[in-house]
Order: structure tokens, then sequence, then C-alpha cells
């Protein structure tokens, strides 16, 4: 079982990410090493996935080879930024399955507001793994991962690119039973309830609309 907080410490990882904390990078630079940041963190977050074998002939003889084992898994991109994480994860495991919560925050309320849901199938006979690059406030991270509870999910976890103290302890205190992965732990939210010093508003950046 993963830890409930996993920080992914690894060069590569760090290296992007100052990349992409650099408020000079461009638009296509910036979504591209999240693409990039993705696959290496999905590394972590899928380390414990379930394992079965398979016989199969090589050129020189029969073995048991292992192989993934049970449902695929499901991926759950929480819209819009989750997109981008979702999409470098994909590349790594196009099988999966893959559902959209849509959760908009109110600035003056910091509460997450939905306004689109689209989920696969038997959750709970999958791993889940959520992702939004950003767990701020956590709340938004909090109720989508409620949705999905309801929805049937009982085997999740949440991946992140970067991570604020308040929303890790939200998210602790709420599903204590979703492990968090993250590239970073960043110092506190400022009073927007944004991640400082972050790298702005992600889906902005990512899509070009700052």
């Amino acid at each position: 079982m993963l830890d409930h907080l996993t920080v992914v410490t690894h060069p590569l990882v760090q290296h992007k990410l100052t990349i992409m904390r650099d408020k000079a990078t461009s638009t296509a630079g910036f979504r591209q090493l999240l693409r990039e940041i993705s696959q290496l963190l999905a590394y972590e977050v899928t380390r414990e996935l379930p394992m079965t074998t398979r016989r199969i002939e090589t050129p020189l003889c029969p073995m048991d080879a292992p192989v993934l084992d049970g449902k695929k898994l499901a991926l759950i991109s929480i819209l819009r930024a989750g997109n981008g994480l979702l999409d470098g994860i994909l590349d790594l495991i196009p099988s999966a399955r893959v559902g959209f919560v849509g959760l908009y925050r109110d600035e003056e309320t910091l509460q997450p507001v939905k306004y689109y849901y689209k989920v696969p199938e038997a959750l709970e006979d999958r791993l889940v793994i959520a992702v939004d690059p950003m767990l701020a406030t956590g709340n938004s991270s909090v109720a989508a991962i409620e949705m999905l509870k309801q929805s049937g999910a009982n085997n999740l976890r949440f991946l992140c690119l970067l991570a604020a103290p308040e929303g890790i302890a939200h998210m602790k205190a709420a599903h204590p039973d979703v492990p968090i992965v993250t590239a970073a732990v960043d110092e506190r939210l400022n009073e927007h309830g944004y991640i400082v010093p972050g790298l702005g508003d992600a889906g902005d950046r990512m899509f070009g609309t700052k």
C-alpha cells in the first residue's frame, strides 16, 4: 500500500517541474512538460498494480510471464487542468478507462461547483486514479473523490503535480484511505487560494488562456 503522501523526488521530475514553474516557459513548452512529467508520476502511482501470469512463447521457449491482473484501471480527470496529466498517463497506459469530473472553483467562496460528471462502469472493481495538477485548498479534490466513492470506487489514488499543506490536510481528513502522489509540497496558499511559490494557474498555462 502506498503511503498517504508520496513525494516523487526523481531528478527528472524535479528538473521538469522547475522549468514548468518558470513564468517564461511557453504554453507549448508547459504542455509538453506536463505530459512528460505525468508519465514519470504515473510510474509511482501504479507501482503496486495487481499482477498475474500468462503463458507465452518467446523465440526460444515457453514461459509464464507477468501481466496486469483484473479489470483495466480507471483514470479520472478533474476538469479542465486534469486533462494535462491524463494525456501523458494514457500514453503509458492506453487501455485505461477514462472518466471526467467537471468542477470549477467559486472565486469568492473557494468552494467547488459541479458542471459535468461521466465515469466508467464497475468502478468498484477497478483501481481508480483521480488526476488534477494542483492540490490547493483541496475542496475540489475532496468533492471529486466523494462523487467517485458514491459511484462505487473503493480503491482510489490521487495524483497531482503540486500540493499545498492545507490541501493535503483537507484530503487526509476527508479521505484518509486515498493515497496522494505528488512531485512537490509547496509552502502555503495565498489569500486567493493559489499555491505559493507554485506555478500559477495550471489550466491557464496549459491552454494559453492566462
